[in-house]
């Protein structure tokens, strides 16, 4: 896969995931509302998409070893990367309950992280539980921390 490509998807794909669960699990404890929690991820999906994609693009500028065409592909990759994994976390809350759309968005938000990690893994002939524990304890770290900070949020200005 190309450099730019690669880049865009692999930022877009691992940004979504971690920030849609920590973003949905901090909203679900701090206020049980489902309409909060897909707003949330539908601003998620537009202003840090945008975000994330000029932040490629200026890292990439920076590096002074890119081509133009190289720096936009990755901008536009990390860019609808991160927007259509963020808007797949929806999915579950249009069919569940809240309590149980988050946890089929967990299990979903990492299981994508772990197989995006078990293809990094062995694309570097490294050893995949190595990598695909590594991405998943901080994924859980984000899930853990947010959700206390949503509880906290709820109880402090609910």
């Amino acid at each position: 896969m190309k450099h730019s490509l690669k880049t865009g998807f692999s930022f877009g794909l691992t940004s979504g995931i971690i920030t849609t669960l920590g973003l949905m699990v901090g909203l679900h404890s701090g206020t049980h509302s489902t309409t909060v929690v897909i707003g949330g991820i539908l601003i998620i999906a537009i202003a840090d998409a945008f975000s994330d994609a000029l932040g490629i693009h200026v890292s990439e500028e920076s590096e002074n070893k890119h081509t133009t065409k190289d720096i936009w592909e990755s901008t536009l990759f990390t860019f609808l990367s991160k927007f259509v994994f963020t808007l797949t976390f929806i999915v579950p809350l249009l069919l569940f309950q809240l309590s149980t759309a988050i946890i089929v968005s967990v299990i979903w938000g990492l299981s994508l992280l772990g197989l995006f990690s078990f293809y990094i893994a062995k694309e570097q002939k490294a050893k995949p539980w190595n990598m695909i524990i590594e991405h998943l304890a901080i994924a859980l770290i984000v899930i853990v921390i947010t959700h206390y900070v949503g509880d906290w949020v709820g109880v402090t200005f609910g």
